[in-house]
């Protein structure tokens, strides 16, 4: 057979099989994809979620029914504790929350704190730290997180590179843009750290949303 006829004959066998090859290797990766992609389990109708964190989720700058916590209890029907604490830095929350998991027994806990570590300009490796102990406490008392990105303050804001690596250091269900959404937007805002009423509401429905499609509910 001439050269040029096995050339092409090569090249249209190619044809036919490179398609082929690519849709496998994009079924390969997705569905490896699926896999580690974070999940909760299904909150039942008794189940207690435990907000922890400092005044973000305390709900500094809005009333007490317009915080995250009082929003989001409602978005899906389960119990919500509000356990933040106004100018908590890190490491004494890491001292508090054995307690709170020891005294409500949550199903889930969504961890927002580092803010203060921040404002305060306190070490970056302890913040860290203590964010992997906390979210090692949850889990060892039977408690699956939710882990939520702190933006530190600045001209253009978003959250701290840490949260992303915890994330997927622990395979956590994890919300990245929220916070920076808010704290960039004055009509969401009481004040320059904290948001007003409607940026609570927006904070509780995307929570509500990636509960919704980890599994939760």
């Amino acid at each position: 057979m001439p050269v040029g006829d096995i050339s092409k004959k090569f090249a249209k066998g190619c044809v036919g099989r490179f398609p082929l090859l690519v849709y496998c290797l994009f079924a390969l990766w997705l569905l490896t994809a699926c896999e580690k992609a974070p999940s909760l389990s299904p909150l039942d109708g008794e189940a207690v979620i435990l907000a922890f964190g400092d005044s973000l989720t305390h709900g500094t700058g809005a009333g007490t029914e317009e915080t995250y916590p009082a929003v989001l209890a409602g978005l899906l029907g389960r119990e919500v504790v509000n356990a933040g604490v106004p100018g908590e830095v890190s490491a004494a929350g890491l001292k508090r929350l054995p307690e709170l998991l020891a005294e409500y027994r949550p199903a889930l806990v969504i961890l927002c704190h580092g803010g203060n570590d921040f404002l305060r300009r306190l070490d970056r490796e302890k913040l860290i730290g203590n964010l992997r102990e906390m979210i090692t406490l949850c889990q060892e008392s039977g408690a699956e997180v939710l882990l939520v990105g702190v933006p530190q303050v600045g001209l253009f804001l978003s959250a701290d590179p840490l949260y992303q690596d915890l994330a997927e250091e622990f395979t956590l269900p994890y919300e990245e843009k929220v916070l920076a959404k808010i704290l960039s937007d004055r009509e969401l805002k009481s004040d320059q750290i904290h948001p007003n009423g409607h940026g609570y509401a927006l904070l509780a429905e995307k929570l509500a949303a990636l509960i919704e499609k980890a599994g939760g509910i």
